[in-house]
């Protein structure tokens, strides 16, 4: 089952840490891979330096500015490729980073991704690790979530339960760094 719309369109901050324990699943050159999310930042509309949408919308960040449940990939420093869930209304500008998956299946496919020799630890845990793994480009920036498409984002399964989650700074940034908008399972061995 997708993940609900409505927990989406509620915003960065909520959405955040209910998507801990949702399901990330791509089918990239005919192969099913899928992770849970074990770690999140929120990045906010309003009083949020660090956000993409700080500035107003961009040809970078559009996507920011589209409905919620839609992919947002861009590029950092030039090398690495991050995977956002855009929440909130359209035209507000705001996301959720996926930090961290635990892999849960497909595990030969992203080792073939990421390296064969690549402790299975270390496959999706961080941004750009996670992207590489799952198979994630570009190309998937503004597609639906919610649908059919290539990238998809499933609700959590009933029986299970994020357990304790820890909520702190978001990592790797400057601005606003001091706001708690980032979200992880406590003692879980695959986030970043």
């Amino acid at each position: 089952m997708t993940f609900p719309v409505d927990l989406l369109e509620a915003g960065a901050e909520v959405a955040a840490p209910r998507l801990i324990g949702a399901t990330v699943e791509s089918r990239v050159g005919g192969v099913v891979t899928r992770g849970r999310i074990v770690e999140t930042e929120a990045y906010l509309p309003v009083g949020d330096d660090a956000s993409h949408s700080a500035r107003g919308e961009t040809a970078r960040n559009g996507a920011m500015f589209l409905e919620a449940g839609r992919a947002y990939v861009y590029l950092i420093y030039g090398v690495h490729l991050c995977f956002n869930v855009v929440t909130g209304a359209r035209g507000v500008g705001e996301a959720v980073l996926v930090r961290a998956l635990e892999p849960l299946s497909g595990l030969s496919e992203m080792q073939g991704r990421r390296g064969p020799s690549l402790p299975t630890r270390d496959l999706a845990r961080g941004p750009g690790r996670l992207t590489q793994a799952m198979g994630i480009t570009r190309a998937h920036d503004r597609q639906s979530l919610l649908g059919a498409g290539p990238v998809r984002l499933l609700d959590r399964e009933p029986e299970w339960g994020p357990g304790d989650l820890e909520v702190g700074p978001r990592v790797g940034i400057t601005k606003s760094s001091e706001l708690p908008l980032r979200f992880r399972v406590k003692g879980s061995r695959w986030t970043s």
